[in-house]
């Protein structure tokens, strides 16, 4: 498990909307621990930029491997929709991880590293998550997908209802865009020469032929300033086409937009 996943900790009082739908809750008690932050910097930098590419995508520019980053594939500190940007980005790969190194998934990660444009969001599904039982398929085989909110600004300001805005666009389009999300990753493996990968996404492109197990999940991120559980608890779900196998996530944590800048900072600092 990644170490920063370490200072995620389950709040066992159980929540649940007014719709009967339980809340899964967690608490991100983040500290100032440089062995934490350094790994979790390098493992961040990478959904962005591989190791092994960042020195020829940066020839020719006269670039540092930071002043790259900063300029070309991190979203801006201030600005236009960067702030905005580095706070969804952070939510979604925070969940990924908790996905792939918390829940045992399998979840490419494609997402940001395709990135032409900083300052704006990757189209398609905001996180794909895969279980493969065994060699043969199974109806236990998984694929989970999940649509990230964040309210992380301690600004003043209202608490917006980021649980049901993911609710809402998880049942949006959702055959249409996990088509869509399966084949741009798959995409994205077939030119990065990994046909392993690229295989496991085709063992989830034919559900009628090849049925699997489908899990929908809506996770929203908050600064506890902005945190009010009688708010989240009025998220419906009733209408979500996918309500029975719903999953609900919500995350809590003091001063959460001073540790996302901060850890792209280091991620600019260290590359």
């Amino acid at each position: 498990m990644k170490p920063h996943l370490s200072w995620l900790k389950k709040i066992e009082t159980e929540y649940r909307t007014n719709d009967g739908k339980l809340i899964e809750l967690y608490d991100f008690s983040h500290e100032e621990d440089e062995d934490v932050l350094r790994e979790w910097a390098r493992h961040f930098k990478q959904q962005y930029c591989l190791e092994d590419e960042i020195d020829l995508l940066r020839e020719g520019t006269g670039l540092s491997r930071g002043e790259y980053l900063e300029k070309f594939k991190f979203p801006t500190l201030t600005g236009g929709a960067g702030p905005g940007i580095r706070s969804g980005d952070f939510g979604e790969i925070l969940i990924a991880d908790y996905l792939e190194y918390i829940l045992g998934f399998w979840v490419p990660r494609t997402r940001y590293g395709n990135k032409t444009v900083r300052n704006e969001s990757t189209k398609g599904s905001d996180t794909l998550a895969l279980k493969v039982i065994g060699d043969s398929d199974s109806l236990e085989d998984t694929l989970a997908i999940y649509e990230v909110k964040a309210q992380l600004s301690q600004t003043k300001g209202r608490v917006n209802p980021r649980l049901q805005d993911a609710i809402n666009d998880s049942s949006k389009d959702i055959i249409l865009r996990k088509a869509e999300s399966l084949n741009a990753a798959k995409q994205y493996f077939i030119k990065s020469k990994d046909i392993e990968a690229a295989r496991k996404i085709s063992r989830f492109q034919m559900p009628e032929d090849r049925p699997y197990t489908d899990i929908s999940g809506a996770a929203a991120i908050f600064d506890n300033s902005k945190f009010d559980i009688e708010k989240i608890k009025l998220a419906k779900t009733t209408d979500h086409f996918n309500k029975e196998n719903l999953n609900l996530i919500v995350i809590k944590g003091n001063e959460l937009m001073d540790l996302v800048n901060t850890l792209y900072k280091r991620c600019i600092d260290e590359a």
